[in-house]
This record gives structure tokens, sequence and C-alpha cells, in this order.
């Protein structure tokens, strides 16, 4: 079970030492708020109102019934201020008060938020209060709500932002996993608490797959689309894009070439889908070999899309016509392997950085990311202030990592024009004897396995 700890310490905090805070608190669709709120809101008095997509009228409408019922007490008057006005904790404690999918609302009526201000400044109710306003629209919060709320956003003391989980969550959300079964979850699901606490972690990846995804009546059979929906129209377009994408057309001019589509176009849509964390622009780290490095490079982000239109997308009418385990045996067990790799780096990454927070890592790193080289990538590379360098490659295989891979990894280097302080070699298997040897004669060559992670 994935169970949102740090943020719940941060509303507790806040709820704890500030005196009337508004607080916003939104994700993406998965994030699972609602269990958070309620989490939150156990042992404290609370207002709770979720925000309709309707009229400014009906909106009123349906808040000041809400208050009436909560509250057993009969509004005489119109307006968001009574509604205000009416609420109460019953006591000296602070009143939690939340509006949940408040963009539903703040798009259509600034009377609602000029309410806000007023509780938040005791003009409407006199006691403690802590103002939530809750949402799941990433791409309005992050680029149209300061713009919607003028000057009053200023006013907002905390945004809080629900992101996917880590790997080191997935591991604790499985604890009957082995390690790879956890790469493998995480590769598929990525950190959508939501997705994660419907896996069965006493079933394995093939017949969760084939539960959840492969059945029409699977919990994630229609999500991908579903979740692209939910804030983008023209899903023809978007899904051409998106299977293009993971097809391997990851430069624009690779998409235009493919789609048909003309490069304005994608350039438009692909700027939608990455502000809704769906797509992302993938930049090499900035080496000395800048001229040897790709540039311009797109890839899906939200791992469970990126799966979805890697594995089913392309094989749609099967999807229907087969079984969901004779599906998974023809079209997604033959590639699973290589599509982790990806993923198996992201985990890579992820551990490296968190050595990294307690001090382990020879070089004190400032940045971390990729170096995508026309004939070679460098899946990890990181720098402290000073350029020292730290570089890694990561190997998500049945067989081990060799020495020729090592001896590879060198001449990309060389073509990124870096040097490294110390080399991470990750095997999801093992690694050949050289690199043993060799790791034992070169305090810099450092080889982590499964047991390590």
């Amino acid at each position: 079970m994935v169970v949102r700890t740090n943020e719940y310490k941060q509303l507790e905090e806040i709820y704890r030492r500030e005196r009337n805070p508004l607080v916003v608190l939104y994700g993406a669709r998965g994030c699972q708020k609602e269990e958070l709120l309620q989490r939150f809101c156990r042992d404290k008095k609370f207002f709770y109102y979720r925000c309709r997509s309707a009229s400014p009228k009906e909106q009123e409408a349906r808040l000041k019934e809400t208050v009436e019922k909560t509250y057993g007490v009969t509004l005489t008057k119109d307006g968001y201020d009574e509604c205000f006005n009416r609420i109460k904790s019953g006591d000296a404690s602070c009143l939690v008060v939340i509006l949940d999918e408040f963009q539903n609302a703040a798009k259509k009526d600034g009377a609602l938020f000029e309410s806000i201000l007023k509780l938040k400044a005791k003009r409407l109710y006199p006691g403690p209060v802590m103002i939530l306003l809750c949402n799941s629209s990433l791409t309005w919060t992050e680029r149209e709500m300061d713009l919607c709320l003028g000057a009053g956003a200023e006013k907002i003391d905390h945004r809080i932002r629900l992101n996917e989980v880590g790997f080191l969550d997935v591991v604790r959300a499985f604890p009957d996993y082995s390690v790879e079964q956890c790469v493998e979850t995480y590769g598929i699901l990525g950190g959508v608490p939501a997705y994660l606490n419907r896996w069965d972690g006493k079933r394995s990846i093939r017949e969760n797959i084939c539960r959840h995804i492969l059945r029409p009546d699977g919990y994630l059979f229609h999500e991908a689309e579903a979740y692209i929906g939910t804030e983008l129209r023209e899903l023809a377009v978007y899904d051409t894009i998106l299977a293009s994408l993971a097809r391997g057309n990851d430069k624009l001019n690779d998409l235009y070439l493919d789609t048909g589509y003309s490069r304005a176009k994608i350039s438009v849509y692909i700027k939608n889908l990455a502000a809704f964390d769906v797509v992302e622009r993938v930049v090499s780290f900035e080496t000395g070999g800048w001229d040897n490095a790709r540039k311009g490079i797109y890839a899906i982000k939200h791992s469970y899309i990126d799966f979805w239109f890697t594995f089913l997308y392309p094989h749609l009418s099967d999807l229907f016509a087969l079984t969901p385990e004779a599906f998974f045996d023809r079209h997604i067990e033959p590639q699973l392997e290589a599509y982790l790799h990806r993923y198996f780096v992201k985990v890579c990454r992820e551990y490296l950085s968190l050595l990294n927070r307690v001090g382990q890592v020879p070089v004190r790193l400032e940045k971390l990311g990729v170096w995508l080289g026309k004939t070679g990538t460098i899946d990890i590379i990181g720098q402290d202030r000073a350029r020292n360098s730290v570089v890694g490659i990561c190997c998500w295989s049945k067989d081990v990592l060799t020495f020729a891979r090592y001896e590879k990894l060198l001449a990309t280097m060389k073509k990124a024009r870096i040097s490294a302080h110390t080399i991470y070699l990750f095997s999801a298997r093992d690694f050949d004897g050289r690199l043993h040897e060799l790791a034992q004669q070169q305090e810099n060559l450092v080889l982590v396995d499964m047991k390590e992670l």
C-alpha cells in the first residue's frame, strides 16, 4: 500500500504552526489526494465541498446546500460570503476548509476566491481556519491558475504538488516481491499511487498484467486514454503522436515524417503533452563533446501510457481477439526485457541520488542526468560544483554485464569528452570475471547488482 507520508507530515506541520494558511494541493489523475485528505482530517474538524463543473449560479447553490446539510442551518441570504459565515468548528480548534476540484469553480467565477480571501483574513469566520484548495489539473494549476485568480494568488501560502512516488516506495509497497519484480512493476505502472494500490503483490507480474490491463473489465484497461482525455482534446492527434514516439520516433523531424503532421502542429501538441507530464524533452548532459550528442529528443514520460502505446495500442485488434494470457505471451513477454531497460536506468539513477543525499558518493553531486550520443549513451552522468564527474551504465538483461560493455562506455566517454572520478556499473544479474577483478584493483570502479539495490 502506497501512503503519502511526506505530504501528510507537511500538512500536519502547516496545521500546527501557521495561522489561517491558504494551501493549494494538487496532482494528476491517480495521485490519490482524496485518500490523503481523509487521513489528514481524521482527527480534525473539517468542512468539505467538491466543486462541480457547473455555472456560477449552480455552484453557489450546491455549496449553500452542503453548508445547510453539514451544519443543520438554513441560509437566507445568497452569496459565497453567507456560506462561509455559517461554517464552524464547534470549539476553539482550527477548522479545515476543503474545496476539492477547485478549478471547476475558479475557471468560471472569481467570486468564490474573493470569499476565500475574506475567510483567510477572518472577515467571515472569526475562528482559526486552514484552507485547502485541491484539484487534479496539472496544466490549469501551473499554467493558468495565477492568471485566473489575479493579484489574490499572492495570498497563497503553500503549493504542494502530489508527484508520482519513487522506486523506494514501490519496494516498500510490495514486501513479498523481489527487487526484480519491483523494477518490473515500476516500469509498467510508474509511481502512480492509485495504480500501485490496485496491483496484487501476491500475484506474478504476468497475472497482474492479464488481470488489470488486458481484460476489458480491468482497472487499467481504459486508463491510458482516460488519463489523456481528462485535460486534452483531439485524442486522435495525441494518440498518433504518442504511438509514433513509442515506435522510436523521438525527434521532431522523425515525428513529422511518420505522422504527416506539420512540425509546427507537432510542436504545439508536444508542448501540451509536456505540460500534462505525459511527454518530456530529454536534454543531454552538457559536456565537452556537445558535437557528438543528440539534441531535440522527446520521450513518453508517463510510464503506464508508455507501456500502453508500446505494447497494446499497436495490437489493439488482438487485444480483443485473443485471451489476455495469449496476448501477453505473443506481444508483451518477448519484448518486455528490452522495454524495461529504460526504467532500470531510472531506478539506478534514484539509487545513486539517495546515496548522494546521505554522503555515500565520492563526489557530492549537484546535478544528475544522461548523455545521449550519436553512437552511444552514458546512462547516468553527474557532476559536483567543480565539474568532477561520476558516470554509470545499466544492464537490464538475463546476461551478465560484460567487459566489452565497459570498454564501450570508455569509448563513449571519449566522445563525450569527459573523464570520471568514479564509474558505476549496474547489472540486474552479475558481472563477468574480468570486471570483478578490475573492481578489486581500481577503487573508482563500483559494481552494483540487485542485492545492492
